[in-house]
């Protein structure tokens, strides 16, 4: 059996989710929208600007209860989908800067305090973000697919003499790793070719740590992992400049997503316990 949480009885922190300036539809945009722990999203105002924040239970949002969820992948992916969900609808209505994840302060007054203490640097951080979106670009390499690209264009023909056992596992091997070789440098010239493709449309550039597992939605292995910040009106014109990059390329994907809040161009406070 399982208790709701009611900020109004318990013991609680405040969740930053985002920040935006006074005066956006932010202030009631988000009214009745969920937040963590099915908490109502507010807005506290502090030097011209708001912070998209909920209430949570502090023995769950505290330094160690935040510690536990971080290894809990259940408990992190809940409360990441969460914190994404509060930004993109945030977003939708007004540019926002994203606040990191697990961004927690003791309460209100200290959101408040940190809004003024930061103003001018979060605005600053506003007016360059202003109608801009973020959209990734992701390279993949799948070995298994060159080689049976490579198995398709040779016709799976032989020197004509029947190998024996042990020379035809040799051969096998020394093509798995060669289609292995070949399909990684090709998607290694593919993600060096990106940049110079969009260097007139993006405005910034970051690469992040390539993805893994379930993370990774393409097949084969992440090996590059970029976002762009692209004003939104020049979206398509991003995406047409990379069509067609690894067309011919046997065993290289490139996937552009997005668009999504320019997480990756916001400086916000970093995670950790309560503040």
């Amino acid at each position: 059996m399982t208790t709701e949480f009611d900020p109004a009885t318990a013991r609680t922190l405040s969740y930053v989710y985002a920040v935006g300036r006074a005066g956006t539809p932010l202030d009631t945009a988000l009214t009745g929208h969920p937040g963590l722990e099915e908490g109502a999203l507010r807005t506290v105002p502090g030097d011209g600007l708001v912070a998209v924040v909920s209430s949570v239970p502090s023995e769950s949002f505290d330094s160690a209860g935040i510690a536990s969820r971080m290894e809990d992948l259940g408990l992190l992916e809940v409360m990441a989908r969460t914190h994404h969900a509060v930004v993109e609808s945030a977003s939708a209505h007004t540019t926002v800067l994203p606040m990191r994840l697990a961004t927690v302060y003791a309460d209100d007054a200290r959101v408040r305090t940190m809004l003024d203490e930061r103003g001018p640097e979060f605005d600053a951080l506003l007016s360059r973000l202003e109608g801009h979106v973020e959209l990734g670009v992701k390279v993949y390499a799948d070995p298994r697919q060159a080689a049976t690209a490579a198995a398709t264009v040779g016709g799976g023909q032989d020197s004509g003499r029947a190998a024996s056992p042990g020379r035809a596992y040799l051969q096998q091997r020394r093509a798995q790793r060669q289609n292995h070789r070949d399909a990684y440098r090709a998607a290694g010239a593919v993600a060096a070719a990106i940049p110079a493709r969009v260097a007139d449309i993006a405005r910034a550039h970051m690469s992040h740590r390539p993805q893994q597992g379930e993370l990774a939605r393409a097949a084969g292995e992440n090996i590059a992992n970029e976002a762009y910040l692209v004003h939104a009106s020049q979206e398509a014109e991003f995406r047409a400049a990379l069509e067609g990059l690894a067309d011919g390329v046997p065993g290289v994907e490139v996937e552009v997503t997005g668009p999504w809040a320019p997480y990756s161009f916001a400086t916000p406070p970093a995670a950790g316990g309560p503040r």
